[in-house]
């Protein structure tokens, strides 16, 4: 089986494990449980606060002392367990014990599936940039499929959707073992006590442009857990009004939705191309305004005559999450050490999908209860909305703050 093919097997099955729950969990919490959206919210950043940490810490552990895959295929396992059990949880506080345990698994695996295929496509002497996007395009896809299982067989409200995660889990954690071996760097003599420890990517904080990056990641990953939240829940709320009741798009929101990933596709292949001819800060920017985009197109949406509106905001998603996650990964990659590119990769995670999740999805849980819900129901064109200025302020932000000149000899560090 060629190298390719079996990274390809990979990034399907880890974003299948997501795609199966992370856009249809809302459905369940507030269709099937009837549990309040301050509490959804607290559930949401069981995935930030697993961040914090967890992606840290494992990429020093796989820096050093457990190779990469091998740690993918244990956390994988362990994750598939505690997936089985979720369906048995009964209490808000019970699950998000529950799923901040999945979390503190599942969220790692993304960082480490990374260093993975980076570290095998670098021993074969393949050009990253040109290479990963169309390996990682898989993952989307599998997200895609996973999304679409759910949903056509039904599981969108019930407790089925984790059934299928944890069986996705367990088969890409035994497969893990299988993959290529990821090296680690034996721990010289003399070495410093922050080398001891791992921390040697935390470093790269003292480069104000990293600097930088990485705030800037904390604010843009707040922007992606507000969409992963509450895109399906949106959709579904429809269905309390009779003119829309009885329309596809609000019986089987996640297909709708899945739009969204299918735009993913298109815009990963395109990276390498963007990469080359802007640089990084007019990507990221391109990603920002991308996401102001998206949430004003879902403020003036609905599932009837406004349905146009929300399909061009699921394709330019797309653009917003791939030009954000797939070329920061890339960047980091070209900024950091060798010994640590495992850290590095898990310090992207951390800013993201750790600090910037919990800064999301607290918040947007307490403001919606506190500001945008009335008599039980949620005023979804303000809370559109305020997400799209909140993305807007932080665009301009960047635009001004993060100074980068871009040079083509930049991604050649890439391959190298």
């Amino acid at each position: 089986m060629s190298l390719k093919l079996r990274l390809t097997i990979m990034n399907f099955l880890q974003f299948f494990i997501w795609g199966a729950w992370l856009i249809t969990i809302g459905s369940y919490w507030f269709q099937n449980k009837g549990w309040s959206g301050t509490e959804f919210g607290a559930i949401f950043s069981t995935m930030g606060i697993a961040s914090i940490f967890m992606p840290a810490i494992t990429g020093i552990i796989a820096d050093r002392y457990i190779n990469a895959e091998r740690l993918l295929g244990i956390f994988h396992i362990m994750g598939a367990g505690i997936l089985f059990y979720i369906p048995e949880v009964q209490t808000p506080h019970m699950f998000f014990v529950v799923m901040l345990i999945n979390m503190i698994f599942y969220m790692p695996t993304i960082s480490l599936s990374i260093t993975v295929a980076y570290s095998a496509l670098k021993k074969e002497g393949l050009d990253i940039v040109k290479v990963y996007p169309p390996i990682r395009v898989w993952g989307t896809i599998g997200f895609i499929a996973a999304m679409w299982v759910v949903s056509l067989l039904g599981f969108e409200k019930s407790a089925m959707q984790f059934y299928v995660s944890a069986i996705a889990s367990l088969c890409l954690g035994i497969y893990s073992f299988s993959l290529p071996k990821c090296d680690v760097n034996k721990q010289p003599k003399n070495q410093t006590l922050a080398s001891a420890l791992g921390l040697d990517a935390f470093k790269l904080f003292k480069e104000r442009k990293m600097a930088l990056f990485f705030i800037f990641s904390m604010l843009l990953g707040a922007a992606l857990q507000l969409t992963n939240a509450y895109g399906d829940t949106f959709l579904h709320d429809f269905a309390k009004i009779d003119k829309y009741k009885d329309l596809l798009s609000v019986k089987y929101p996640a297909i709708i939705m899945s739009i969204s990933q299918v735009s993913e596709t298109l815009f990963i292949l395109a990276i390498p191309f963007f990469l080359k001819k802007f640089g990084i800060k007019k990507v990221m920017l391109i990603s920002m305004f991308a996401w102001v985009l998206r949430f004003g197109l879902f403020a003036i949406g609905n599932p009837a005559e406004g349905l146009p509106w929300i399909i061009i905001s699921c394709i330019v998603y797309g653009m917003a999450f791939d030009f954000f996650n797939i070329s920061g990964s890339l960047y980091v990659e070209s900024q950091c050490d060798e010994k640590i590119r495992a850290s590095g990769q898990g310090l992207f995670m951390m800013m993201t999908n750790g600090f910037g999740a919990v800064l999301g999805s607290s918040i947007s849980g307490w403001m919606i209860d506190a500001f945008f819900t009335t008599n039980g129901d949620i005023q979804w064109p303000s809370v559109w909305t305020s997400f799209a200025i909140y993305s807007l302020v932080v665009a301009l932000l960047f635009a001004v703050l993060f100074k980068h000149k871009h040079s083509p000899k930049d991604i050649e560090s890439f391959s190298h």
